[in-house]
């Protein structure tokens, strides 16, 4: 295998990885996806893909680091969410990993209802701040995946035309 496949090969997996990341919050989504394209591109010596395209990828990837916080700060601010349970549901996030695929969905909103009954909030209350917070969390994750296959595409489009 000469060097240049193997670049190729560790691009690829970046980008898999990233698309990965994008559902799995212990790891930097778009970031990885960004990296591997541009080592993509660095390996076939930027002949496919120019910088105008990495720049678009490049914004792209800063946008998606953007809508993650966004989404997250709006779920929780429609609903009122105390700080406790914006933090409740970024440990949820995290805990949920071990958990599998229902822990993913599971562990914001259980998360933000514990911060918030520990905000002394009651438990009605506290159910629909984790609710709310949660769907902040699946609407930034559908949009950072909406994102990431976009990148996807531009990359593919300028590799072939």
């Amino acid at each position: 295998m000469d060097l240049q496949t193997l670049y190729y090969a560790i691009a690829a997996l970046l980008v898999l990885v990233g698309i990965a990341g994008t559902i799995l919050p212990a790891l930097p989504g778009l970031p990885l996806v960004f990296a591997g394209m541009l080592l993509g591109a660095w390996a076939g010596h930027f002949e496919y893909i120019g910088v105008p395209v990495l720049v678009v990828l490049g914004v792209l990837t800063v946008l998606s680091l953007a809508v993650d916080f966004w989404a997250t700060a709006l779920g929780a601010k429609r609903v009122g969410a105390s700080g406790k349970a914006v933090a409740g549901a970024v440990i949820g996030t995290f805990v949920g990993i071990f958990f599998g695929p229902v822990g993913l969905f599971a562990g914001p909103f259980i998360g933000a209802l514990a911060g918030e009954l520990l905000h002394g909030r009651d438990v009605g209350r506290a159910t629909r701040v984790g609710f709310g917070t949660w769907l902040g969390v699946v609407f930034g994750t559908v949009l950072k995946l909406a994102l990431a296959f976009t990148m996807v595409g531009l990359f593919v489009l300028a590799w072939v035309f």
